[in-house]
């Protein structure tokens, strides 16, 4: 009898888990998105900040596809003439097409962004690495660089821009020179946190020699960093570039630069608005999208900030 009965509950309890009903998804399934388009959609800032620079980028490669006029020919006849179907931006004083004098203009912009942000990344890198791993070279790298940026970088700018002639170069240089020393001490805060790393011990302890430290060890865990902050050295150095060309420190006036084309229309800015307006339209844009790129990379290259979906 008493087994019959185990066997009978046996059974109900069999019955009973074969014709439970099967419990209802509470969470939907998640799609796993991989590879560049994936990366893109967890990077919003990325994909449209670098879709913006992109387009300027290829817009200054083709500018002599894109206009149908040359930027620097004069025609006294059209001067001032107000935008339309003939001058998509109008014309200046001088009867230059500004559209034309636009586009041309990206390529000093991005020439100067682009250079400045490489050269001033591998100078302050190279600064930033032996002054935060190299001790007793710290304090005297150190001083210099904070003698440097207690004078205003558009002020440094200006002063090496006043000992040369102006060129494309010599702005290139001038404001590497003035972005140096903001570079070189975030790579040595960096450096000085890496230096403590139990791995970076242990190389010490296994009489690795020092550069071999900094090239395999430091020098990796500082390129996130260093990626980020070179799109701000980007974005600082085209403006920085507007500003000299602008009150005429720059570029050459016979130069079309952003700069130069907004110098050349506020004299008549209250009258003729879109001689300025258009190349500053253009600056605010391109140094925003790379604002953005900056941005992205940082949540992108930081895994305590990485979105993950």
């Amino acid at each position: 009898m008493a087994s019959a009965s185990v066997l009978s509950a046996g059974d109900i309890t069999a019955a009973n888990v074969a014709v439970a009903a099967p419990l209802p998804d509470i969470m939907p399934p998640v799609k796993a998105r991989k590879g560049f388009w994936g990366f893109l959609y967890r990077n919003p800032s990325i994909a449209v900040g670098g879709f913006i620079v992109l387009t300027m980028v290829l817009m200054a490669i083709f500018a002599p596809l894109l206009t149908y006029a040359d930027p620097t020919s004069l025609a006294p006849a059209r001067r001032t003439r107000e935008p339309s179907a003939q001058y998509w931006f109008g014309t200046d004083m001088l009867g230059r097409d500004v559209y034309s004098r636009v586009i041309y203009g990206a390529r000093v912009s991005l020439i100067v962004g682009f250079s400045v942000a490489i050269c001033a990344s591998i100078a302050g890198l190279t600064i930033g690495l032996i002054s935060g791993f190299v001790r007793w070279t710290d304090s005297i790298i150190m001083r210099i660089m904070d003698g440097m940026m207690s004078i205003p970088s558009i002020l440094l700018a200006i002063a090496l821009m006043a000992l040369t002639r102006g060129s494309v170069g010599n702005v290139i240089l001038a404001i590497t020179v003035a972005e140096i020393p903001r570079v070189s001490r975030l790579v040595r805060g960096v450096v000085l946190s890496l230096r403590e790393q139990p791995y970076v011990d242990a190389a010490v302890a296994a009489g690795t020699r020092t550069p071999v430290i900094i090239w395999r060890h430091i020098l990796p865990n500082t390129i996130a960093p260093m990626t980020v902050q070179a799109t701000y050295v980007c974005a600082s150095a085209m403006i920085v570039e507007s500003i000299l060309s602008f009150i005429g420190a720059g570029t050459p006036p016979i130069i079309p630069s952003w700069g130069n084309i907004m110098a050349e229309g506020r004299a008549l800015w209250q009258v003729k608005p879109y001689i300025v307006f258009f190349p500053a339209l253009f600056l605010s844009v391109t140094v925003l999208a790379v604002n953005l790129l900056g941005d992205g990379l940082r949540d992108a290259l930081d895994p305590r900030m990485a979105k993950r979906i």
